[in-house]
């Protein structure tokens, strides 16, 4: 379940991608580059390391949510798709 909710986000952000809307933060993203998008996923990163010492889980979880997003808007940049972080999980996991 919770895959298939990441697909339909990932695609929206192909859609963006390809789209390019104005107003969009995930434009915004793509138009300044993969070396922005990599820095808001170190980001997004060190961010949920700091909110999971602490006891707000509403925070916590909403740094993960936001870290989640940014690697997906990564994976589209590079032209991959969650699956293919999917795949490499199952195989780990055998």
């Amino acid at each position: 379940m919770a895959l298939d909710f990441l697909i339909k986000l990932q695609d929206l952000i192909d859609s963006r991608k390809q789209e390019m809307p104005e107003g969009s933060y995930t434009t915004k993203l793509f138009s300044k580059g993969i070396n922005k998008i990599a820095q808001k996923v170190g980001e997004e990163a060190v961010e949920l390391v700091i909110e999971s010492k602490d006891s707000n889980d509403e925070l916590f979880l909403n740094e993960a949510a936001d870290l989640v997003y940014h690697l997906l808007v990564l994976l589209t940049e590079k032209g991959y798709r969650i699956e293919d972080v999917e795949k490499i999980l199952e195989e780990r996991h055998k």
